[in-house]
Parts: C-alpha cells; sequence; structure tokens
C-alpha cells in the first residue's frame, strides 16, 4: 500500500509507501556483500588441498590471495565512477560474473600462473567492484536518513558472507574435494545475479520516489566523461585536501591493524603459545560474530553523533587491546583471550560507518569514489603489516613487537582523527518505515 504526501517545494503529490522502496535495494546489496565476502575465503580454505595435489608451496598460493586483496582494493574507486556512468546494476552483475567465471576456471588449471589469473586478477577484480563503494552509492542514492546504519549493516555483511560460506566450503573441500567447492562459489556468483537483475534500481526517481527520509529531489546525476579519467580526476582533487590524506593514513592504519595483522597473523600468534590451530580459527571466527553487532552498532551511533570523535574512540580502544594482547594468549582456552576476542571483535570494522560519513561530509557527490581511494589505502596498509608482521616472528621468534607496534599505530590514528576539521554533521531525522 502507499500514501500520498504532499512535496513542499511543488505542492504535487508524492507517493510514500509504507515500505520504502530503499529497504528492497538495501537487501539486494546485503545478499550480494555476503555472496561476495564468502567466494574471498575460498582460496585459504583449498590451501592445503591444491599443495597436495599440484605441489605448490604456501607462498605461491598465498600470492593469489595477495593479488586478489591488492585488485580489490584498487578497483573501488573505478567501479564507484562506472556505476555512477552505466549504473549499479549493470557494473554488480557484470562484477558476480567475472567471480563466476574465474571461479569456474580454477577446475581447469594445472599450473600456479592460472591460479593467481583465475582468483586473484579475475576473483580479485569481481569482489573489488562491490567493494566499499558499493555500499556507499546505494546508501548515498537511496537513504537520506539512517545512512549511518544501513552502511553498518552492509558492512557487517562482509563478516556475515565469511561465518556462512567458511563452514560450507570447509566441508565441500574435505568431503568432497576444492573442485567441487569452487563448482558452488561460481554457481553462487550467478545465483546472486538474478536479484540484482530484477530488483536493483538505479535511483529513488525511477520507482516514483525521493531517498528514504527525504522531503527534496537530489541534484540529478552527472555523467562526465569515462570512470577511469573521472576517478582519477576526484583522486587529483581530493588530494589536494588535508582531510583526504587524514582519512587515509586512519583508514590504512585500520586495515593494517585487523586483515593485516590480526586477520593474518591471529591464528600463527596463538599456536605459538600452545594453542591448538582449530582453537586459534574458531576464536578468529568469533571475532567475526561480534564484527557484525559492533559494525551495526557503529551505524546506528553514526546517525546521532560526531563520526570524528567515534573514530578517536574507536581506534583508542583497539590500541589499548592490541598493546594486551601479548600477555593474553595462553596454551588454552581461558577468560581473558575470550575477552580480547569480545572486545576486539566489536571494533573490527566499526570505523567505516564513521569513516564513509567524513566523506560525504567533506566531499559530497564524490563521496563513493573518494571512499574507494580511501579503502585502497587501506588494503595497502593491510598488505604492508601482513608481510612486516611476519618478519617479524622471523626475526624475534614471536610477535610481540607486532602487537605493540599495532597499538602505535592506533595512537598515530587517534591524532590523524583529531586533526580532522569541521563542522559536525547533524544527524539524519529518524524516520519510521
Amino acid at each position: 500500500m502507499t500514501e500520498l504526501t504532499t512535496r513542499p517545494s511543488t505542492g504535487q503529490p508524492v507517493r510514500t509507501p509504507r515500505l520504502h522502496y530503499a529497504w528492497v535495494v538495501a537487501a539486494v546489496a546485503l545478499l550480494v556483500l555476503v555472496g561476495s565476502a564468502g567466494m574471498r575465503s575460498a582460496p585459504g580454505l583449498m590451501m592445503d588441498a591444491l599443495n597436495s595435489e599440484f605441489g605448490w608451496s604456501h607462498a605461491t598460493i598465498g600470492s593469489a590471495v595477495s593479488v586478489n586483496l591488492t585488485l580489490y582494493g584498487l578497483t573501488a574507486p573505478f567501479a564507484a565512477a562506472l556505476m555512477d556512468r552505466f549504473g549499479v546494476r549493470l557494473v554488480v552483475v557484470c562484477a558476480l560474473l567475472l567471480i563466476s567465471v574465474g571461479a569456474g576456471l580454477t577446475v581447469l588449471m594445472t599450473q600456479s600462473w592460472q591460479l593467481i589469473l583465475c582468483w586473484g586478477v579475475l576473483v580479485g577484480l569481481g569482489s573489488g567492484s562491490m567493494a566499499g563503494a558499493f555500499a556507499t552509492t546505494v546508501t548515498g542514492r537511496w537513504f537520506q536518513a539512517r545512512q549511518g546504519l544501513v552502511t553498518g549493516v552492509l558492512t557487517a555483511a562482509g563478516a556475515a558472507g565469511n561465518l556462512i560460506f567458511m563452514p560450507v566450503l570447509a566441508d565441500l573441500v574435505e568431503y568432497h574435494g576444492w573442485r567441487t567447492a569452487v563448482v558452488v562459489v561460481s554457481l553462487a556468483a550467478t545465483a546472486v545475479a538474478v536479484p540484482v537483475l530484477v530488483l536493483m534500481r538505479e535511483h529513488p526517481a525511477d520507482v516514483g520516489l525521493l531517498p528514504y527520509g527525504a522531503t527534496e529531489p537530489p541534484a540529478p546525476p552527472v555523467a562526465d566523461g569515462s570512470a577511469l579519467a573521472r576517478s582519477l580526476r576526484v583522486l587529483r582533487d581530493a588530494a589536494r585536501s588535508r582531510a583526504f590524506w587524514l582519512l587515509a593514513g586512519s583508514f590504512a592504519i585500520c586495515g593494517a591493524t585487523t586483515a593485516g595483522l590480526v586477520g593474518t597473523h591471529f591464528i600463527p600468534a596463538a599456536h605459538d603459545h600452545g594453542m591448538p590451530v582449530t582453537t586459534g580459527a574458531n576464536l578468529l571466527a568469533l571475532i567475526g560474530i561480534f564484527d557484525v553487532a559492533g559494525t551495526i552498532a557503529s551505524g546506528w551511533f553514526t546517525d546521532r553523533f560526531d563520526s570524528r570523535r567515534l573514530l578517536v574512540v574507536y581506534y583508542g580502544l583497539r590500541g589499548l587491546s592490541l598493546l594486551f594482547l601479548p600477555q593474553l594468549f595462553g596454551h588454552s582456552l581461558q577468560p581473558p583471550i575470550l575477552a580480547f576476542v569480545i572486545f576486539y571483535g566489536l571494533d573490527w570494522v566499526a570505523t567505516v560507518p564513521p569513516t564513509v560519513a567524513l566523506c560525504r561530509r567533506h566531499f559530497g557527490p564524490d563521496a563513493p569514489i573518494v571512499f574507494g581511494w580511501v579503502l585502497a589505502a587501506h588494503q595497502i596498509g593491510a598488505a604492508l603489516v601482513a608481510g612486516l608482521a611476519g618478519a617479524v616472528r622471523d626475526r624475534f621468534g614471536d610477535y610481540d613487537l607486532a602487537w605493540y607496534a599495532a597499538g602505535g599505530l592506533c595512537a598515530v590514528a587517534v591524532l590523524l582523527c583529531l586533526a580532522l576539521r569541521g563542522r559536525a554533521a547533524t544527524p539524519a531525522t529518524p524516520v519510521a518505515a
């Protein structure tokens, strides 16, 4: 059912459905992000199987993951511009099909370079096209109220995807072989493309609506040249802004202290202290569970509080937890390490909604592309620390220095966020669905 209200500026009636179509678009986006996140987890699960069958080293297999992660970050700003130029639906469907082809072709591979091409390049480009820029574009177009909450939910989809897909794919690899697992990934990517084709719309005006919570129509979108040129132009213009470097620097530290350090080295660090690998893996999965709750809560906070202050709190608390971590490891599961898992998990990607909000505040309509470049900094930070932490372990025999350095980096991130200037954004007024 729909109701008619009057647009203040024109006096013309506007349809206001009881369930705004923005929630349908958000649900489709959630499905896409859950699926793409789960698909990225497959190579780690297949590592031992590929090593046994082909004799490839873990470093060789890991290089495909490194290529995937790098392209995941670098693709995001260009994907945002492509969405503005050609539409969200076309870009997302092409990205899903690219993942499907990349995963499916691995069934035929016989050389390690083929793994790097298929899973590193093709799946990396596809998943990167649905990175943070996708969620930022959807929320920016369809929501005026509750942008932070929706951004938080869509960001949490990454952790949810891993929680859903990893146990399923692990069982498939264990009992049916790695080829069955990648075929399932390929088919799942194709299946997710169907609701995108059927239900995704580009703008609220396409279905006769204003953005959720809006009382005035937004400015019409402008397509100005090629996506590549626009992405580079936005980067050039943003790079002149002090805010861009502060956001990129703090988000690089975010990547370094999450995906780069904890995501890569938590399990071997726990094993160094006598903890079984399976227990360490379960703790990392538990971090993902609390990550979902923390990110959604952070989105809710972002709608109500100054994003800059939220980031100061998040990075400060994360730094403290990492400084204490070396003393919390043990040979068995104890309350102190569980406390770290809960505390750190709630903070894992809680930084995303306020960072997106600050990009919107400082860069307006270019925010999705700017956030794409900020996300690229996140991935670069993750890649650098993933390698450096391994070197620390090789040199000193433990990860203690890496944890302490990460705590210090979080202190730097706090200073970068404090240096951000500008009037605090006015929280959006909550609107009933």
